[in-house]
């Protein structure tokens, strides 16, 4: 339900009793809101709107008067300026899966689609790792793989909601190469393929195929370039994708420096720079499990370099752990240890100097939250990757009975997490805030796992989700 108090809209459990209105100036009149406690619909005055349970204005909506339209004449209310903000959007939810789990072993449309069904969900993410990779396949393959598809889902109800990129162009430096030539290649040859086959099957298309290597790491104005190389191919990307009116395209946010966007900052920045580039919707996939590696990038305080300074010269080794960030950082650190201890404060000092340059290769505590994730940026995640985790490693687990005991990921917290990302106030030069979200669960499976382990763990990370997601295409508001 959406509700107001003295922090604004909300979506969200229902808070003590409140008044709701929209945008008036401070004295604001509300009339005709008999009509709205009535009908649970938007109030009949212009512009004003109230929705919820009987407490949620007054007392007036009770079991007997339910239904009825009791009399309220005007009455002048005085808020604070903070209340008046209109209602935030209420995207609908929809349960998903990526058919990851079914590579090299169901690999047909047909078969993906019966267990997609089986499994009782009607929504499913094509993995460009189950043999529709534009990297090996062949174009009349390619051709005839969507005409394959098309017929899976009529006959199963199947939907095919997004296409996504698979393992081949994760280890590839793709998009970020040195080389244009293989920029070239990866954004014509994979790119716009993947783009095309997804417009055909009325899908969207999320991917990850960059990386910067450590020569362009170690160099602050080449990893700018590349960086600005990086965006105007993404633009590139965001534009093709309109012209073939792709319903909506975006990229999966990682957790290590040599894989942009890792930071919840750097993440931002790069919906922000698109927007001003393209004037194209371009949107970020949150992984539930893309938070395992950015705490292990935090930059050390003065005092964790002095006590990992004496641990070297204890023992001649660094202390496990410790990240500097550019090599030339170590080297000095290496320097201080071997120099006089009047020297010591020099030495140190060049390390801090040395990480000063490097700012894109930290990370900040926040950034290795995945609810931090979600309440920023869920409202710009037409797809969230849903995995269970410990927190420590992206393993990719399923949301089995033992894994949620140890695991990080609850459903309701999610969900609440999303529900706080479209509180937050429109912040300016982002896309537009999703109307629907696909919650899609990407469970990998082991090449020596059974196939019946693995549609187990499936059913009953299914059976789990579904116990928050009941239905596909309900409210937010209804979920909570």
């Amino acid at each position: 339900m959406w509700y107001v108090g003295q922090k604004g809209w909300a979506l969200g459990k229902r808070p003590s009793p409140v008044w709701v209105a929209d945008s008036r100036p401070p004295c604001l009149l509300l009339t005709a809101l008999g009509s709205s406690l009535a009908t649970n619909t938007p109030g009949a005055g212009p512009g004003l709107w109230t929705h919820g349970p009987s407490q949620a204005v007054g007392s007036m909506r009770t079991k007997r008067n339910r239904g009825k339209r009791p009399h309220m004449p005007p009455i002048t209310y005085h808020l604070p300026p903070t209340t008046y903000r209109t209602p935030m959007p209420n995207p609908r939810i929809h349960l998903a899966i990526d058919n990851c789990f079914a590579s090299k072993r169901w690999t047909n449309p047909i078969e993906w689609a019966r267990i997609v069904q089986q499994l009782g969900l009607r929504c499913v993410e094509a993995s460009a790792d189950n043999e529709c990779d534009p990297l090996y396949a062949d174009p009349g393959y390619l051709k005839d793989w969507v005409g394959e598809v098309q017929s899976a889902c009529k006959e199963t109800g199947v939907r095919v909601v997004n296409l996504y990129s698979g393992h081949g162009t994760y280890t590839t430096l793709g998009l970020a190469h040195p080389d244009r030539r293989n920029q070239e290649r990866i954004l014509n040859l994979w790119l716009k393929v993947m783009i095309a086959n997804a417009a055909q099957l009325g899908a969207g298309l999320g991917f990850f195929c960059h990386a910067f290597n450590e020569r362009i790491l170690q160099d602050p104005l080449a990893h700018a370039e590349a960086e600005e190389a990086l965006y105007g191919r993404l633009a590139e990307v965001a534009a093709y994708a309109q012209q073939c009116g792709l319903r909506a395209i975006g990229l999966e946010q990682m957790y290590s420096p040599h894989q942009t966007p890792w930071t919840l900052d750097g993440a931002q920045g790069l919906l922000r720079e698109l927007c001003r580039r393209c004037d194209r919707p371009f949107y970020l996939t949150v992984d539930t499990g893309h938070q395992a590696g950015q705490r292990k990038f935090l930059r050390p305080t003065s005092r964790q370099l002095r006590d990992a300074l004496q641990t070297l010269r204890a023992s001649g080794k660094l202390e496990g752990g410790l990240w500097l960030g550019p090599d030339a950082a170590y080297t000095h650190f290496r320097h201080a240890a071997a120099a006089p201890k009047s020297q010591e404060e020099v030495h140190l000092q060049r390390v801090e100097e040395e990480m000063d340059r490097y700012p894109y290769l930290f990370a900040s505590f926040d950034d290795g939250d995945t609810y931090l994730w979600l309440r920023r940026f869920a409202c710009y995640s037409p797809i969230i990757h849903l995995q269970q985790t410990d927190g420590k490693s992206s393993s990719h687990r399923p949301f089995t009975e033992e894994n949620n005991q140890q695991g990080i990921i609850r459903a309701e917290k999610v969900l609440q997490a999303v529900a706080d990302s479209y509180n937050r106030q429109p912040e300016p030069d982002m896309p537009p805030r999703c109307e629907e979200i696909y919650l899609t669960l990407e469970i990998f499976s082991s090449t020596a796992d059974l196939p019946d382990e693995i549609l187990e763990r499936l059913a009953q990370s299914v059976a789990y989700w579904r116990r928050y997601i009941p239905k596909d295409g309900l409210s937010l508001e209804e979920l909570l």
